[in-house]
């Protein structure tokens, strides 16, 4: 399999990264801004002691974020695992948010492909929305990319109608070159959305990797015309920090991609941060 390897060096995307910090977002004032990423939130519980009351809350702190009056809008999603995606469900019939489970041997992806495919069809069987798989990093690094291809377009298969969001783990990946071939992969595969992170190792999402990620999804659309989504995650848990992954999707992206379609965040501390800065 054929990728191409990553354009720029490591002190160009520092400085990419400032200078789009710098210019911020062009397509909206602070407010809106805030807004927009709390309408961008998978709110998100993945502890081994998740159980009901746990899941059942964090539904309700995704419904009650939204505010008519104020133009507050809900989390886009409430991401969780398989066991949880029925409660989650029947907890926001109604509520336009979506569920999201964690599938496919979350989160080291040592499984093999049949276990990874059987959880991924409970999730669907219990009522998830979208899927959050991981790539088998073991096997990227030794260059297996057509194995990790076939894993991430069989579990593509299997989702149907349910969106794809393809996790790198890109603090595993290491290398900007590393993550901008898994990118390619997992978009050639037919993911929906790339992810940065699982949230669960030292390194998650970095702004960094990020960029690099936005350049596969940006080179993809230059060649193709298919738009395909993004998603940070993992440490992500202050409004500035926040406001800094918005600027540089804005500038890299542009407009077409400032809603919770084509983009999303990981998040669980992030949300009521950003809810107390809307005025």
């Amino acid at each position: 399999m054929n990728l191409d390897t990553y354009p720029f060096s490591d002190a160009q995307v520092s400085e990419r990264i400032a200078a789009y910090i710098e210019k911020g977002n062009p397509y909206m004032d602070e407010q809106a801004e805030y807004r927009f990423i709390l309408s961008c939130i998978d709110l998100t519980t993945l502890e081994g002691s998740d159980n009901r009351q746990v899941v059942e809350a964090l539904c309700q702190r995704a419904i009650d974020f939204k505010d008519d009056a104020r133009q507050i809008p809900s989390t886009a999603a409430v991401c969780v695992y398989p066991p949880f995606a029925a409660i989650a469900k029947e907890k926001l019939k109604g509520k336009g948010i979506n569920v999201a489970c964690v599938a496919g041997a979350f989160p080291a992806g040592q499984s093999p492909i049949e276990v990874k495919l059987a959880e991924v069809r409970y999730a669907l069987e219990q009522g998830a929305d979208e899927i959050d798989m991981v790539i088998s990093r073991g096997k990227f690094l030794e260059g297996n990319y057509q194995e990790v291809f076939d894993e991430i377009k069989a579990i593509r298969e299997v989702c149907a109608k349910a969106r794809l969001k393809v996790i790198l783990e890109t603090g595993e990946l290491k290398t900007a070159d590393n993550i901008y071939k898994a990118s390619q992969l997992a978009i050639a595969a037919g993911a929906d959305f790339i992810k940065t992170s699982t949230g669960k190792i030292a390194v998650n999402a970095t702004l960094e990797s990020f960029l690099v990620m936005l350049d596969a999804i940006k080179n993809h659309y230059e060649k193709t015309g298919k738009m395909v989504a993004m998603k940070p995650a993992g440490g992500i848990s202050d409004p500035e920090t926040a406001r800094h992954y918005v600027a540089i999707l804005a500038n890299v992206l542009g407009d077409k991609w400032m809603n919770n379609h084509y983009f999303r965040i990981g998040a669980s501390r992030l949300a009521n941060k950003i809810f107390d800065k809307i005025q």
